[in-house]
């Protein structure tokens, strides 16, 4: 029975010891491996005094190292706290203060940024390094020397579903990040779900392109691990051709990405040419999925079943849509994913019917109990629920329901601003700029104007070998928008800002003008 996060490690490295869980690069580590890794870990992180409920920081990049540490924290009763490996040293350090981290497992190459960070974060008392270069005086023992040691069973700390399994922090765009605290019961709830709707199967080889610090890319292995499926761990998607190489020749069968990761694939013409018959479904999250790229998905890769989904790290996903509606339902994100519910309210708490914009609650398993030390913010999204003594999750994105309940993304609450009185969400009008083949990728923000306040401005990544010019950016938009919906100002960039997720950067863009 799966009550901890843990168990479905457990579970598969007992039924299937020798079956890969995980390849990384040229290697490939079986179930049992993985478990008899953590394991020593998990002893580790006990003996140099982690107890029940303590956080152990991770700051490592995509590896089997990265995987191995999740599992043996959870086995010592920790609380593990995912970290991207470019984070500077103050936010490193703001982020092991803030939720008072016990242990760091670090990537010896990140030693320049952890060794200022650990000097200011006095809760850490352990530090376990990954990998060669560390200098000689730095506090901590070496990977390989907990690996090597004698093989011994953690002493189980007595950890029960409610207890926190992870803080995962927010991306911090509009401020300091804040720690989502997620329990085991949140998470297992969630992978129960994800792979349910998914139908994923033991014989599934999903690959990772996402940071495992992402909460997207973190579930690929949880849910891995539930199932008994192979995760093909990439370090980062920095050379899309040789990923491409690497699901033809793992005859990869999911594909989990970002709009950012799709917008990519789809100027290649390796993605069409390479023998990926082995695909059998494509999940976006993160970001609204463009109409235009499920479509051109859908023609270079007739084969898979393509999964429209929303989520956000409150509660890691909300919506699904059904593929079976894809066609009449191209520019929704679905209904709640399983064992939640959702609704839609305006500013004052009321529900709202078909058609109408408001704000999404969401109602399951699946939300976060808080944000850590932030009591204050955590009642501002988390509310009375319609049953006495529950809490439901007010998003902070704006929605509409259409007559059937499927949920329509309209934008961010933060994202709306006005032009020439009119309210302006930034998807709708991107959703149009995507519709043209020159266009990889699109950002709207609002920017200062002497004459309309507020005024529209597109920035536009073209397609490789395009001619793109603002001016057929302009026509084009002109034909589909309505007339104060037309940007005013267009940039053609060779590149836009990306949060650590992969999402585009939209604050970064708007605070630029």
């Amino acid at each position: 029975m799966h009550i901890l996060v843990h168990h479905f490690l457990r579970d598969s490295a007992r039924d299937r010891t020798d079956k890969t869980a995980l390849i990384v690069g040229e290697t490939r580590h079986t179930f049992g491996e993985i478990d008899r890794a953590s394991d020593a870990v998990a002893c580790a992180l006990q003996a140099d005094g982690v107890a029940r409920g303590d956080r152990v920081a991770l700051a490592l990049e995509n590896s089997a190292e990265f995987v191995i540490a999740v599992w043996g924290i959870l086995k010592a009763g920790a609380v593990f706290v995912p970290v991207n490996p470019t984070t500077k040293a103050d936010k490193l350090a703001y982020i092991l203060n803030d939720c008072g981290v016990k242990a760091l497992v670090a990537q010896a190459s990140l030693a320049r940024q952890a060794l200022p960070a650990l000097d200011i974060a006095r809760s850490v008392t352990a530090v376990l390094w990954v990998g060669d270069g560390v200098p000689d005086d730095a506090p901590g023992i070496a990977w390989d020397e907990v690996l090597a040691g004698p093989r011994r069973n953690p002493t189980d700390p007595g950890v029960i579903d409610l207890d926190l399994c992870a803080i995962i922090y927010t991306s911090g765009s509009t401020g300091r990040p804040k720690g989502v605290m997620l329990t085991h019961r949140n998470m297992i709830n969630t992978a129960w779900s994800i792979s349910t709707y998914l139908g994923n199967v033991a014989e599934d080889v999903v690959i990772c392109l996402m940071p495992l610090s992402f909460d997207y890319g973190l579930y690929q292995v949880v849910t891995g691990a539930r199932v008994g499926f192979t995760v093909v761990l990439e370090k980062s998607f920095a050379y899309p051709f040789d990923t491409i190489q690497t699901m033809a020749r793992h005859r990869v069968t999911g594909l989990p990405g970002v709009p950012t990761i799709f917008a990519t694939l789809l100027q290649m013409e390796a993605f069409e040419k390479a023998d990926l018959s082995s695909l059998r479904y494509i999940s976006n999250t993160a970001a609204a999925f463009p109409p235009a790229h499920i479509r051109r998905l859908r023609q270079l890769q007739p084969h898979a079943t393509v999964f429209s989904m929303y989520g956000l790290t409150e509660c890691t996903r909300v919506a699904y849509l059904d593929p079976a509606r894809l066609d009449d339902k191209i520019t929704s994100v679905g209904k709640a994913i399983p064992n939640s519910e959702t609704w839609i309210v305006d500013e004052v708490g009321n529900r709202v019917g078909p058609g109408e914009v408001g704000e999404l609650v969401i109602r399951g398993s699946n939300v976060m109990r808080g944000y850590w030390g932030k009591p204050d913010e955590s009642a501002r999204r988390l509310k009375d629920g319609p049953f006495p003594g529950e809490k439901v999750l007010y998003s902070g994105d704006l929605f509409w329901a259409d007559a059937e309940g499927f949920l329509h993304f309209v934008a961010r609450k933060d994202d709306v601003f006005k032009c020439k009185g009119e309210k302006v969400s930034p998807k709708e009008i991107e959703n149009v700029l995507y519709e043209l083949d020159s266009v990889a990728e699109a950002c709207i923000v609002g920017v200062p104007d002497n004459i309309d306040g507020t005024a529209i401005k597109a920035y536009v990544v073209p397609r490789q070998g395009s001619n793109l010019t603002e001016a057929m950016v302009r026509q084009h938009c002109r034909a589909r928008l309505e007339s104060y919906l037309v940007p005013k100002f267009v940039e053609i960039s060779g590149v836009l800002p990306k949060t650590e997720s992969g999402k585009i950067k939209r604050t970064a863009l708007a605070e630029f003008n």
